[in-house]
């Protein structure tokens, strides 16, 4: 059952997403942002979605905060993979973005996942203005600089300090890093409902 849920969502979720960026204007960023956008487990989308079944929405009702998140975490990726983050040649068994495009289109590309993640929080679809600014306010915390963007600058710092982390360090860091966009994810839900 899971599995096939699971199945179910990866695929809603990219028609989601291909129909978000589709709509773009095209050109190199909304290319790259396509290519990055692809594959996953969707697991963020997943807790988004079974979160708001939970509270009686329907999948429609709450699949722009389930496409924002994947798009949120999409950008992430695009970055962490930079020269300057883990400059790292593959990403799910494809070129990073900076190989297949150049560094610029990658961090271009990643940067209109992250507002594209926003403009998706603000769709209509998601019910009152009121909940989808709780909803873009909630993304905003998870993965800022008290979020997913301080986890990865606790790792980026832990790459050359001069101690291994503590055990109790590891856990902060993967609070910010994957933490908190999977808190997001299972809130997403209940800030909706």
């Amino acid at each position: 059952m899971f599995a096939a849920r699971l199945a179910e969502v990866q695929e809603s979720v990219q028609a989601a997403l291909d129909a978000a960026i589709g709509a773009l204007p095209p050109g190199q960023p909304a290319e790259a942002m396509a290519y990055a956008a692809q594959g996953g487990k969707r697991l963020r989308a997943f807790l988004v979605l079974e979160g708001a079944r939970l509270h009686g929405l329907a999948d429609g009702q709450a699949m722009p905060a389930a496409a924002a998140v994947e798009a949120l975490h999409a950008y992430s990726l695009v970055h962490d993979d930079l020269p300057c983050m883990d400059d790292d040649d593959l990403r799910r068994g494809l070129p990073t973005l900076h190989r297949k495009w150049d560094e610029a289109i990658a961090v271009l590309a990643g940067d209109a996942l992250q507002t594209l993640a926003f403009a998706l929080c603000c769709d209509p679809a998601l019910g009152p203005a009121d909940r989808r600014v709780a909803l873009a306010a909630a993304l905003a915390r998870a993965s800022g600089a008290a979020g997913m963007v301080r986890g990865q600058a606790l790792d980026i710092a832990a790459e050359t300090a001069a101690r291994p982390l503590t055990l109790d360090e590891i856990v902060e860091l993967q609070a910010g890093k994957t933490g908190a966009l999977i808190g997001f994810a299972a809130e997403a839900g209940a800030i909706l409902a």
